[in-house]
C-alpha cells in the first residue's frame, strides 16, 4: 500500500509539470519580439536628430566665422572701396525704355554746350507729373521730349501776346501727347530715321549762340550783344519750332493738322533749312546781335 500512495503523487506531477513548460514557451518569445520592436522604433526616432545635429554642429560655423575675420583683415583698402561700390552703385539694366514703346532715346548730343541741358533718360511716357516746378531752373531736370509737350500746350508770347494756342490746348497733356507721337511717326516715315535724334539735331541747329539785352547809361537805352545761357537757347528754339507749327497749320487751314505741321518743323530745323521758323528766328537775333557789338 505504501508503494502505490509514492506513485500517485509522483505522476501527477510528471502530468503537471509539462503543462507549466509548454506555456512559458509561448509566452517567452512574444514578449521578447515586442520588447525589440519597441527599441528598434526608439532608436529610429533617435537616429533622426543625431543626424541633424552632426549636419548642424556648432563647431563649422565658428570655424567659418574665424575665416571670413582673416580674410577681411587682409584684404587692401583698394579691394574694400570695390566691394562697397558693389552695394552702393546701382545696378545697370540690361534693357532700356523705349520712347512709347518704339523709339530708342540714347542718341548722342553733338553741341557740348547743350548736353547738359538736354536730359534724355530713358522714359515710356515723358510725364514728371510737375515735380521740377517747385525750384527754379530744374525744368533742365525734364525730359526733352516733355518740354516739347509743355511748349505746345502754351507756345509762349509774340508780341506781347500769347500766341493762338492759349485756348484749347492748356492742360490737355493727353491731346498734345497724341499730337506729338503723331509727328514723330511722320518724321519715321519720311525720314526713315529715328525722330528722337532728328528732334535733338533740330535743337541743336535752331538753338541761337548769341542774344541782344539792353542796358540803360546816362538815361539812355543802348541793346548789348550777350551770350546766351544753354537753357535760354532751349527754351527759344523750343518756343519759335512750336509757334511755327501753330501758324503753319492756321495758315494751311484743314488741309493739315498740327502733327503734319510739326513734323516738318522739326525736318526742316534738323536740316538748317531757312525755311524753318526756328531757323529764321535764329539768324535774325544773331544778325542784330553782332550789330550791336
Amino acid at each position: 500500500m505504501v508503494t502505490k500512495k509514492e506513485t500517485t503523487p509522483a505522476k501527477v506531477e510528471k502530468k503537471v509539470a509539462p503543462a507549466k513548460k509548454v506555456e512559458a514557451k509561448k509566452v517567452a518569445p512574444k514578449v521578447e519580439k515586442k520588447v525589440v520592436v519597441a527599441h528598434v522604433k526608439e532608436d529610429k526616432k533617435l537616429a533622426k536628430p543625431a543626424k541633424d545635429l552632426a549636419k548642424q554642429s556648432p563647431a563649422e560655423p565658428s570655424e567659418k566665422s574665424e575665416g571670413k575675420k582673416v580674410e577681411a583683415e587682409q584684404k587692401t583698402p583698394e579691394a574694400k572701396t570695390e566691394e562697397i561700390k558693389k552695394i552702393v552703385e546701382p545696378k545697370k539694366l540690361s534693357f532700356s525704355f523705349k520712347l512709347f514703346g518704339r523709339w530708342d532715346q540714347d542718341i548722342i548730343v553733338a553741341d557740348q554746350g547743350l548736353k547738359r541741358y538736354i536730359t534724355l533718360t530713358p522714359l515710356l511716357v515723358p510725364f514728371s507729373q510737375g515735380r521740377t516746378v517747385g525750384k527754379q531752373f530744374w525744368k533742365s531736370e525734364k525730359h526733352i521730349i516733355e518740354r516739347l509737350i509743355s511748349r505746345l500746350m502754351v507756345t509762349g508770347h509774340k508780341g506781347k501776346k500769347h500766341y493762338r494756342t492759349s485756348g484749347y490746348n492748356t492742360g490737355k497733356y493727353t491731346r498734345i501727347v497724341k499730337v506729338v507721337k503723331d509727328a514723330f511717326e511722320i518724321i519715321e516715315r519720311k525720314t526713315k530715321k529715328n525722330p528722337v535724334e532728328v528732334y535733338i539735331r533740330a535743337l541743336e541747329n535752331g538753338s541761337p549762340r548769341e542774344g541782344v539785352t539792353t542796358i540803360e547809361y546816362g538815361g539812355v537805352r543802348y541793346p548789348k550783344a550777350v551770350d546766351l545761357s544753354p537753357q535760354r537757347r532751349i527754351d527759344l528754339v523750343l518756343r519759335w519750332m512750336c509757334q511755327g507749327a501753330f501758324h503753319a497749320q492756321a495758315g494751311r487751314g484743314k488741309k493739315a493738322t498740327i502733327a503734319d505741321t510739326l513734323a516738318d518743323q522739326i525736318m526742316l530745323a534738323s536740316a538748317a533749312d531757312p525755311k524753318s521758323n526756328a531757323i529764321q528766328k535764329k539768324f535774325e537775333l544773331e544778325r542784330s546781335s553782332s550789330a550791336s557789338r
